[in-house]
């Protein structure tokens, strides 16, 4: 892969750039990031320059002469009469891409395996979706596509120095909840090849160190570097972040009407919606000063329980991995930063009073009473106690599980990531959850609702949607900067896995 190739869309076509993203020629942002073009840049650019002030100059025919528009999605044929499941199983063949050719100025990162999409609008590899697409194709048998997107997020690391959020150069500055060990893990039960763990011990560690990255640097309590926050004499803690404060290319003409009239500076405002794109829940109240205000995001001056427990199951891996290869020294250093992130999980977003876990705020110094279901996490990884797991599901079955599932949060915000909206990822969470400590009735029927629910929408529409509504099952769900999508990759995934659950 060239460097050229890593020159992200606003800094190939400048003025051209700023001139589509504002015009409002297409509806979605991301469409102009995602179009091909059909000749090198420079000179669409330099064409750009001398014809834009003519006369007559129409923007849209301009921008269609010279590049090709993003190609929906294919369409296969379908055996009639058969199940959901079977159907799932066949429509993988519908979202896989084969390996992608490098072209010139494309905003594509080539691909050298063949790999699983999202679906509708989201044409590329997505990082944290891919595990939960990846529990439906083991299910599915296809365990050969779970090892080329392993493959291919090792590659990304080996070229990239992480996994960015998709493969796209607009999202090399940002990262997603870091998933990769996860998915190692998941490839070496899936094949019963624990050697699996041991192959990929550089690409797990490169992806930790970019996680970690600071955390020698800071010496005094309180100090922060990109995603690394020192809060006493042990804890290092984590925070999403990145590594750019200007506007989201894929969300330009949203993100500059967003900053107009704020009384915060924009790169502020940019810097942190970018972040909570890294969080993958853009956007929620969890990262909002005032949940119904989204110009008062506030999302790096926030530690996330859910982050941080994805880095102690990394770190968790990481020591196994490291002990079967025989780097004991590696092991213990890791053992020991994942003693201290556990400590820091008790001792920072534990809430005794509430019984659940919270994010904590960094500058407040006060964990942020915004309860969501990111509090699973820590049962979902099997570190809570079984006193506080007792709690916390107890709290979730009373305010959480609604008619189709677990709702986001408790919070009618308008933001996607909050109530009425269900995700299929943190269903799977939840259920794990659920599972891992004793109340598997409790996990199965949420799965029945949610799965449910995605039979009843299925039913209605033909579809498989990316998130749903769960509070009120004959609407569909909302919110976001785009329509609800279809397809869809982690909703896929999540519904075999847990009607293969329900058969145990």
């Amino acid at each position: 892969m060239s460097l050229y190739s890593f020159t992200p869309p606003e800094e190939l076509y400048w003025e051209l750039f700023d001139a589509v993203q504002m015009s409002g020629i297409f509806k979605d942002s991301k469409t102009f990031v995602d179009c091909i073009p059909k000749r090198p840049a420079k000179d669409i650019l330099l064409d750009f320059y001398e014809r834009a002030n003519n006369n007559g100059f129409s923007l849209l025919e301009f921008v269609k002469a010279n590049f090709n528009m993003p190609e929906d999605p294919k369409e296969i044929e379908m055996p009639k009469q058969i199940s959901l499941e079977e159907r799932l199983n066949l429509q993988w063949d519908l979202l896989r891409r084969e390996p992608d050719p490098e072209i010139p100025d494309s905003s594509l990162l080539p691909l050298p395996n063949p790999y699983i999409v999202p679906g509708g609008r989201f044409r590329e590899i997505y990082y944290w979706d891919s595990y939960f697409t990846m529990l439906g194709l083991k299910v599915s048998g296809r365990v050969e596509l779970i090892e080329s997107m392993v493959a291919n997020f090792a590659h990304l690391i080996n070229t990239v120095g992480h996994i960015p959020n998709g493969n796209r150069t607009y999202f090399l500055s940002r990262s997603q909840p870091p998933f990769f060990a996860k998915m190692v893990e998941l490839l070496a039960e899936a094949k019963k090849d624990e050697t699996i763990l041991e192959k990929y011990i550089p690409e797990m560690l490169m992806e930790y160190l970019f996680w970690v990255e600071g955390d020698t640097d800071l010496h005094l309590p309180g100090k922060r570097y990109k995603r690394v926050v020192r809060l006493d004499e042990d804890a290092f803690l984590n925070r999403y972040f990145d590594d750019e404060s200007t506007p989201r290319p894929e969300s330009f003409h949203e993100d500059v009407t967003l900053s107009q009239g704020s009384k915060r500076y924009p790169d502020k405002i940019f810097r942190n919606l970018r972040a909570a794109c890294e969080s993958g829940w853009d956007f929620s109240s969890r990262w909002l000063y005032d949940p119904m205000d989204l110009k008062s995001i506030q999302t790096v001056a926030i530690l996330p329980i859910d982050l941080n427990v994805l880095l102690s199951e990394t770190e968790r891996v990481l020591v196994y991995a490291n002990r079967l290869a025989g780097n004991e020294k590696l092991a213990a250093n890791l053992e020991k930063n994942r003693k201290n992130r556990l400590e820091g999980i008790e001792r920072y977003f534990w809430n005794e009073d509430k019984g659940i876990y919270l994010d904590y705020h960094i500058k407040f110094k006060e964990e942020v009473d915004r309860p969501s279901l990111a509090m699973l996490f820590p049962l979902w990884a099997g570190i809570a106690t079984a006193d506080q797991a007792e709690k916390v599901m107890d709290y979730t079955e009373q305010h959480f599980l609604k008619l189709g599932g677990l709702v986001t949060s408790n919070f009618h915000s308008g933001q996607q990531w909050d109530a009425p909206n269900g995700w299929a990822p943190l269903q799977w969470i939840g259920f794990e959850a659920f599972w891992n400590y004793g109340r598997r009735d409790t996990a199965l029927e949420l799965a029945k609702r949610w799965t449910g629910l995605n039979e009843k929408v299925y039913e209605r529409t033909g579809k498989m949607m990316e998130k749903y509504n769960v509070e009120d099952v004959s609407l569909e769900a909302g919110g976001g900067e785009y329509p609800v999508q279809d397809g869809f990759g982690w909703t896929n995934g999540v519904y075999l896995a847990m009607k293969e659950m329900m058969k145990t």
